[in-house]
């Protein structure tokens, strides 16, 4: 299965659009380009939300705290997908976090130039909707997921949609690069790190993957998505 990047619509690389290299707006050269460094937070909850974020190199974390001060992970993104895009849209302080997992490069731009940037360029508004959209629809299938399905089927779900969306075809075989911690699969999965570890060693002695700390391989999807249990 070919995934074309969330980046690249209808043969337009957005991409050159967030990030050129010569802007001439204003100070948005000097500001285009910013750097983080793994651990550092780039912004918090509370924070003005007056700038959009589009990221080409490295990982980031949204996630917020919940009443007791448990982190609650709401995605992990990777290059060419944008984040604090709520901005766009009404909201005036932060209600998350972003936080870089490994040192990262974003694309930063205020609300301003971007609400300029998608009158100007129709594809702009188009990959924010489907931004949006998507993030959106799968908030919905998480929160379902965790009132209808058991830890296992979160977890093995979870590797599937992993597969789909960040897979390189190898043979019959699908590659996972930058595979996740089994803490970041259990925060994001509604589960414990213990059983994020059990149930990936149960796949791996059944040689549906195999994984280590920096790749998953999925040997068999259809065995994967024969594994989970049914109700």
């Amino acid at each position: 299965m070919d995934h074309k990047p969330l980046w690249y619509l209808e043969n337009i690389d957005v991409t050159g659009l967030f990030c050129p290299k010569k802007v001439g707006r204003g100070d948005m050269e000097e500001h285009a380009h910013k750097h983080y460094k793994k651990g550092e937070y780039i912004y918090l909850p509370e924070e003005y939300a007056d700038k959009v974020f589009f990221l080409t190199e490295g990982r980031v974390k949204i996630g917020t705290y919940g009443d007791s001060g448990k982190e609650i992970t709401k995605a992990i993104l990777g290059p060419g997908e944008v984040f604090g895009e709520l901005s766009l849209i009404g909201e005036e302080r932060r209600r998350d976090f972003a936080h870089a997992m490994e040192d990262t490069v974003a694309c930063v731009m205020s609300v301003q130039d971007m609400k300029n940037m998608m009158r100007d360029h129709s594809a702009i508004g188009l990959f924010l909707m489907k931004v949006m959209g998507s993030r959106m629809l799968e908030m919905e299938q998480r929160l379902e997921s965790l009132v209808f399905k058991d830890s296992r089927t979160r977890i093995v779900e979870f590797l599937i949609e992993l597969g789909e969306k960040k897979g390189q075809r190898v043979g019959y075989e699908m590659l996972v690069r930058r595979f996740l911690t089994h803490q970041e699969i259990a925060n994001l999965t509604a589960t414990s790190r213990q059983t994020v570890t059990t149930i990936l060693n149960e796949l791996r002695n059944d040689n549906i993957i195999t994984f280590n700390r920096k790749r998953l391989l999925i040997r068999d999807m259809g065995r994967l998505r024969d594994s989970i249990p049914l109700r």
